[in-house]
């Protein structure tokens, strides 16, 4: 299956209303599961399971437009650890710039400012995983 498949197949699942999918192809074999509102989804293997945070409220208006995540990944504010973030609340971007990085299956994104505009809200944590259609970042454009 290539990448380009998976990607799409991860998408149609985010839309479905199915709860869980497993598939099958020779040695290639892949689960996917929603995490309900009743029970938090297990941590992947390998990585810590913290307490769920609560996401400080944006500072944004109302008004303010979101930067959406277009897939299901970890949230990377900057190019490595360590490094100053692509953007941070204040920062006014170009339309195309890249604002941040999102790894999906050891594969990294970047994801480009939609328009000309000034960051007002940081809605994720630098490592911390971000659901298909969840807010990335509000901005303003100008």
């Amino acid at each position: 299956m290539t990448n380009q498949e998976i990607f799409e197949l991860l998408e149609r699942f985010e839309r479905s209303g199915l709860a869980s999918l497993k598939l099958r192809r020779g040695d290639f074999s892949l689960e996917l599961s929603r995490a309900s509102a009743s029970a938090p989804s297990p941590a992947p293997a390998g990585e810590a399971q913290s307490a769920p945070a609560q996401s400080p409220a944006p500072s944004a208006e109302a008004t303010d437009e979101a930067i959406i995540a277009p897939l299901a990944g970890v949230f990377y504010a900057a190019a490595a650890p360590g490094e100053v973030p692509y953007a941070e609340v204040g920062t006014r971007v170009r339309k195309g710039q890249t604002v941040c990085l999102m790894e999906a299956m050891k594969m990294i994104s970047e994801i480009p400012a939609p328009c000309d505009c000034v960051i007002t809200g940081v809605c994720k944590e630098n490592g911390t995983l971000a659901a298909y259609g969840e807010p990335l970042f509000r901005y303003r454009p100008c």
